[in-house]
């Protein structure tokens, strides 16, 4: 895999950086030389998807130009979530070391500071360039806010894609900013209004710290993204994840673990937060205890004494059932 990764970033070696902040004029390609540079990328089969990149690039004619991160400003619209720590960004930047930058961001001069460019993609790039002390390789577009967003969209969807939660939240800030709906839709891929509303609704509704602290949890899909919503919609949640996220040993569980150890946190709290009435018989003994909350109640028959009760009630159950609805009929048709 190195000797690939070397041999590709040989392959930029005749792309010369023009000076740092300067553009260099659109190079001439023959069509030989072309077809070889071509065929060379082609051979580095492992490495398909940089390939894919440097050939668009190179037909296109783009020039790759040196930048110091310095002058290199994010997005003006955040899309990932948690910040550049991490084996996985740790792993990320030594591969760079060893192996060099590979392929180029994407930057658009400042629209309010000559002479400093505005990050489309590749923030992990310009940061692990910006902490080993190296330029980075960009291609410098005039991008509108608009072309901005759906590069940068484009971009996480051809390469290492968002999580659910990360779009939501890069939809609610896109929102925010007043990009129109249409430009979020197309930045995220999808066409459905329905479910761009339902990602910026969720995201409204959690905690951007708890968010934040959890990070991209990428394995974790909608549906539990719901249930955990739910969960911290009373302002009383808000103690139980503090104290879970400002614990020791927190930051080190993968961004899926601490999404987990959240959600149990705070279903154990709900579990014992419900109301709980005990039930006895016409002796006084207890016979079960049952927990309303918000969706269901639970009914916990204990079986020491009397096994049989347990199966007995559960036999029983359609009949109550059917008695219940026959009661509310007759007492309908008793008010009209």
């Amino acid at each position: 895999m190195s000797k690939r990764r070397d041999a590709l970033a040989g392959f930029l070696s005749p792309i010369e950086p023009a000076a740092e902040g300067t553009v260099r004029a659109k190079p001439a390609v023959q069509s030989g030389a072309l077809n070889s540079m071509n065929q060379a990328i082609a051979n580095l089969a492992s490495e398909a998807e940089e390939a894919k990149h440097l050939r668009s690039q190179i037909e296109a004619g783009e020039t790759i130009v040196d930048l110091d991160p310095a002058r290199i400003e994010r997005s003006f619209v955040k899309d990932r979530l948690g910040g550049f720590k991490g084996p996985e960004f740790e792993a990320f930047r030594e591969g760079i070391r060893s192996a060099g930058q590979i392929i180029p961001v994407l930057v658009r001069p400042h629209p309010e500071r000559p002479g400093e460019y505005q990050l489309a993609f590749g923030h992990r790039r310009v940061e692990a360039s910006r902490q080993l002390g190296r330029n980075v390789k960009a291609i410098v577009r005039n991008l509108s806010d608009d072309d901005l967003v759906r590069a940068q969209g484009k971009e996480n969807s051809d390469r290492e894609g968002l999580s659910f939660i990360e779009k939501a939240f890069f939809a609610l800030r896109l929102e925010e900013k007043g990009i129109r709906r249409q430009v979020i839709m197309d930045a995220l891929a999808t066409t459905s209004k329905g479910v761009l509303s339902g990602m910026i609704s969720l995201a409204s509704a959690l905690p951007l710290e708890l968010v934040e602290a959890i990070g991209p949890a990428k394995s974790i899909g909608r549906p539990r993204w719901e249930a955990f919503e739910e969960l911290v919609r009373d302002d009383a949640s808000r103690s139980v994840w503090r104290k879970v996220i400002e614990g020791q040993s927190f930051d080190e569980l993968t961004s899926d673990a601490r999404f987990e150890k959240v959600f149990k946190a705070l279903s154990r709290r709900n579990e014992t937060s419900r109301d709980e009435q005990i039930i006895h018989s016409a002796e006084g003994r207890k016979i079960a205890t049952a927990q309303t909350g918000k969706r269901a109640v639970k009914l916990t028959i204990p079986t020491k004494d009397t096994p049989e009760f347990a199966a007995f009630l559960l036999s029983r159950l359609p009949d109550i059932y059917s008695a219940f609805i026959s009661e509310s009929r007759n007492a309908r048709d008793q008010k009209t």
